[in-house]
């Protein structure tokens, strides 16, 4: 049998900070990043703010900032940190 190539991108752990307010907003722009929602909550401390983990392809993290800015009206944060190698 012979071996096809497979090419591997990193897919990393993405951890949104956002105003309870703006998350539909960034629940919805997720998918369009190739990403996939882990889950949400209430960001413990924070009243009215809320952290949205997901995944998503490190080749789409690039100007994510842009978008998740533009949608809370400049206020979201992130971190993305490695999760795994995938097709």
């Amino acid at each position: 049998a012979m071996c096809l190539p497979v090419l591997l991108e990193p897919v990393m752990k993405v951890e949104i900070v956002t105003p309870s307010d703006a998350t539909s907003k960034i629940i919805a722009l997720i998918p369009q990043r190739r990403g996939q929602i882990l889950g949400y909550d209430a960001r413990p401390d924070w009243p009215g703010w809320d952290v949205v983990e997901a995944t998503m392809p490190q080749a789409e993290i690039g100007d994510l900032i842009i978008e998740l800015r533009s949608a809370t009206a400049g206020v979201a944060s992130y971190r993305a940190v490695f999760d795994h190698m995938a097709e």
